[in-house]
Parts: C-alpha cells; structure tokens; sequence
C-alpha cells in the first residue's frame, strides 16, 4: 500500500495564514446577476473580511438578496464610479457577465484595487490580454474564482500524482455540470447573459470546460497542451437556443492526455475527476470523496476510499484567500488555480477550444496563438 501524503505546503506553495490578520479586509461586490454571489454573503459571516459596498443597476435583484442575506440596502450602487464616491474597498469581486470583467478590471487596476472574478477570467483571449496587462501594469491582484479550487479530493490528488505512488500522469478526465440552467430553474437575471454568446462567450464549453482546462493546467505545472480538440452539440434547443449545452474537449501533450466533459445534460449535477498514472490511479468523486486504485496484473487493483475533511484556513474559502493575498500574509504559488498565470493558459485553451468546435478541427498550440 502506498504511503499517504498529506503536506499541504507543497500543493500550496504558500506562507502561513495568521490566525491575527487585524481589521477586516473591505471587499466591494460588483454585480449580483451571478448566482455565484451567495456565496460571499455567507462567507462573510465566518471569515475576517467586510462587504462595503454592492454595485447594482437591478435594485428589485438586489432588494431581493438584501431580504436573503440581510445586507442594507444603503450599500447598493447603481454604478461603479458611484460606489468608489463613497467607500474605498481594498478589493472587489465580480459576479456580472463574463464579458462585463473586463470592466471592472478597467475601473479599479489604475486605483490600486485588487479584482477576484468568477470563472472563466474573461469572455474571450483578448479580454483576457487587456486584463492581465491592466493588472500588471497597476500592480494588482487578478485572482479567477472556480468552485472546484476548494475541493480537498482534487488537492489530495495532486497530493497523490506529486508523491509518485501512480507513477507519471497519463491521463486525466474532469466532468463538470448540470441538467442545464433552465431545467435548474435559474433566475432571470442569470439567464439574460449565460444562455448570450457575446456576455458568456459560449454555452456549456465555457460555463464548465473552464474547470477542467484550469485543473489540468496545475497538474500539468502550467505547461500548455500541443493540441486542442473541441465538439460541441446543442442538445436542449428549446432551453438555450443561441448556445451550446454539450461540450468535450480533448487536450495532447508529449505524454499526456486530457478528457474535459462539459454538459448542461447531466441527469444530476456533478464535478469530478479521474487521474490516471502508469502504475494506479486517483478519483476525486466529489469534494470530500477520494478513491485510490493502485494497479495489480491486468484488471485487478487494490482500492483506499479516504473521506476528507476541508482545507486549512484559507484554503477553505475564496473569499478568506482573497483577503490573505490582499493582506500580504499569503503568497499564491506561480501556477495557482486561481492565479493570473495559470488562467491566461485556461483562456487560450478556450479559445482554441472554441476555434476547433466551429471549425470542425483540431487546432495546434502554434494556430491558436
């Protein structure tokens, strides 16, 4: 049986986090169209930061939410210049369109304020050039948000590939997704831009191809893929008539191979993901589920199934990591799942991705660039 390895420093390439992190970091929210966004609200009742100002147009959206999560109304903007008038947020986070964080990244980089947005980083690779160099040039924090950066499963399977037992990395198959957002029921709001090519830059290619493009891209160290092969079906018409809802995408590299399903078909929603080395295998079922299958003869294996529990403080939360990097007492590693680095490659993997699909062919590294 192979030795379990459980030294979250070196997954995490980061400085401690202080339990005394001093006052509470001052986060604005831009956009509450995101259902994402709940998020942050329960968030900041656990973790050392504060929510001084909410940017929203849709003031029945936002009294709505006020009414949910019990935030005053007096926080609430109609614009972004008009929030700045009043507060001075240390950061900010984007829960609009995609194609609307290019915006928030024009407003705040040349003040000096630190940006988290939900995935995918940007609705297109241009967009995303026009962020990084904004970021860079001001100095800030451009930091992509994706659900699956929490997992402690696809942590302890890096964990796992990192420590050897598998042997090198071969194969890797991520599933992501959902019966659709029409099926789920998904407010209005959210609809008006995720079922819009131009605010979402596609269907479910983006909305869920973005999570296995970003995982691959940390168990690959940052390396980019050779090839990128995209098909992509519209499956349900009727509910998402301008996009697709069905996405694979295949990623080569000199001795690896990737697998992304991205569907708005799932029967029940799930994000997990299957490693796979020369001599065993990992699978994260779901956030708390891992199995370890170790290769013995042709078709037999030997199976560890750990349950586990969540992450170190603030690894836990988005929200609370945000607030570290803000703060200074966490330094992201280069290839982080939320770091700027790691989700350029993300965006132009989607955007060859999107290249193969419609043109029905498969795009090498050197094409898509």
């Amino acid at each position: 049986m192979y030795r379990l390895f459980t030294l979250f420093l070196i997954m995490i390439g980061s400085t401690a986090y202080g339990s005394d992190s001093g006052a509470p970091v001052k986060l604005g929210v831009i956009g509450l169209t995101h259902t994402h966004v709940h998020w942050i609200f329960e968030s900041e009742r656990r973790e050392n930061f504060e929510i001084v100002g909410i940017v929203e147009s849709n003031r029945d959206l936002a009294r709505r939410y006020s009414n949910q999560h019990g935030f005053d109304m007096a926080l609430v903007y109609e614009s972004m210049d008009e929030m700045l008038a009043a507060v001075e947020p240390e950061g900010v986070t984007a829960f609009g369109s995609i194609y609307e964080h290019l915006a928030v990244v024009e407003t705040m980089a040349p003040r000096g304020i630190h940006v988290m947005v939900e995935k995918p980083l940007a609705v297109s690779l241009a967009h995303a050039r026009a962020m990084k160099a904004l970021a860079e040039e001001h100095g800030i924090h451009l930091l992509t948000n994706y659900e699956t950066n929490w997992y402690p499963s696809v942590h302890k399977a890096r964990d796992v590939l990192l420590d050897g037992a598998i042997g090198p990395i071969r194969k890797v198959i991520v599933r992501d997704g959902h019966m659709g957002p029409v099926r789920l029921g998904i407010n209005q709001e959210f609809l008006d831009w995720l079922l819009d090519p131009e605010l979402n830059g596609a269907g479910a290619l983006f909305d869920f191809g973005c999570y296995g493009v970003n995982l691959m891209t940390w168990l690959m160290n940052g390396e980019k893929p050779t090839s990128v092969t995209a098909i992509t079906q519209q499956l349900q018409p009727e509910n998402h008539p301008h996009v697709d809802d069905e996405a694979t995408i295949v990623l080569t590299y000199p001795k690896a191979q990737a697998v992304i399903q991205a569907s708005w078909n799932w029967p029940i929603g799930r994000k997990d993901m299957e490693v796979y080395g020369l001599n065993g295998a990992v699978f994260a079922d779901d956030r708390h589920q891992l199995r370890i299958r170790m290769a013995e003869g042709y078709d037999g294996f030997e199976e560890e199934s750990l349950r586990l529990s969540e992450r170190p403080a603030p690894w836990h939360d988005p929200f609370a990591m945000f607030s570290a990097v803000i703060r200074g007492t966490v330094e992201l590693a280069p290839n982080d799942l939320s770091s700027l680095a790691n989700n350029m490659v993300v965006m132009e993997v989607l955007e060859a991705a999107r290249q193969s699909a419609a043109t029905k062919s498969t795009v090498t590294w050197s094409e898509s660039n």
